[in-house]
């Protein structure tokens, strides 16, 4: 009698998607790797240069900024300017992996 599989995808076949998919999905990693994202604040006098995997490659602050009577709006500026460009590295980061995945969460599976 022939077996039947009532439907159910091959488990060969899912497993070779699931290897293509883990694949593409480190390729994209490397690419974020060299993907950047840029976040500026207080009109230019602050700038944060991100990887896209969230690895900050530089931090450039105007000297007209630094007062060291109010370090404390230098300080607010910095933080301001590397929160924006996590939150740059980490849209780009979804964006790039929502190629492979297709928008699905893969809760870490790869």
């Amino acid at each position: 009698m022939a077996k039947q599989n009532f439907g159910m995808p091959n488990m060969q076949q899912m497993m070779k998607q699931a290897q293509k998919m883990q694949k593409q999905m480190e390729e994209v990693q490397e690419k974020l790797d060299e993907m950047t994202v840029s976040a500026t604040v207080g009109g230019g006098m602050v700038e944060v240069v991100a990887s896209g995997k969230k690895e900050l490659k530089s931090i450039t602050i105007n000297p007209e900024v630094v007062d060291v009577d109010d370090i404390e709006t230098l300080e607010d500026l910095v933080l301001a300017a590397v929160n924006e460009a996590i939150r740059q590295a980490d849209e780009l980061h979804q964006q790039e992996m929502g190629k492979v995945t297709g928008g699905l969460p893969t809760g870490g599976l790869f």
